[in-house]
């Protein structure tokens, strides 16, 4: 009976700071909308559209990063900005994976393949063919234009958006693609 107790309180523990949005410390990220969207109703056909592309763009994001990582050679500003596009885009995946559970939709479903910025199996070949400073050069080439078609789709889910969550995550991944990509015009300018 002890035990029936202490579990039961337990789970009201639990069930309360998941109502009131806790987490335990060390776990979320602030930079991370929360996983569950206001209300399932609340999400359009747009924020699970938005939603099923940009996973399949983040994705192609960190394929392009860990391509790079895997060279010699690359750039170390280079370098570092791959390992923090993979470092915030994986847990993105993973919030935008849990809205499409909520909202009754397959998180497994593919997005597009070769719109907004999307990079062609040619492209991705011309990566893993570079080298040094040539790879650092086209990497860099290759993810502002990822970045702005991300970012096209992302005004796009603004304005047609409906979840709250969705569309405060599509703000913000405004900001934070803009300023990559005026962090990488930069480095190009020094390579």
């Amino acid at each position: 009976m002890r035990n029936r107790t202490r579990t039961l309180g337990a789970l009201a523990v639990a069930t309360a700071l998941t109502l009131t949005g806790c987490t335990a410390p060390g776990g979320g990220s602030e930079n991370v909308p929360s996983s569950a969207p206001q209300s399932a109703s609340a999400a359009a056909q747009a924020d699970v559209d938005f939603a099923m592309n940009m996973i399949a763009h983040h994705e192609q994001a960190i394929e392009m990063s860990d391509v790079l990582l895997e060279k010699e050679g690359i750039d170390p500003e280079v370098a570092d900005l791959a390992k923090r596009i993979k470092a915030a885009q994986q847990p993105e995946i993973e919030t935008m994976r849990d809205w499409l559970s909520d909202w009754g939709q397959d998180p497994g479903m593919d997005g597009m393949h070769h719109d907004g910025g999307m990079m062609s199996e040619d492209d991705m070949d011309a990566l893993a063919a570079a080298d040094g400073a040539a790879a650092s050069r086209l990497f860099l080439e290759q993810m502002i234009m990822h970045h702005e078609g991300a970012v096209e789709m992302t005004q796009q889910e603004l304005s047609t958006g409906k979840d709250a969550d969705a569309l405060e995550f599509a703000q913000r991944m405004i900001d934070d693609l803009t300023a990559e990509i005026d962090e990488m015009r930069s480095m190009l300018d020094t390579l």
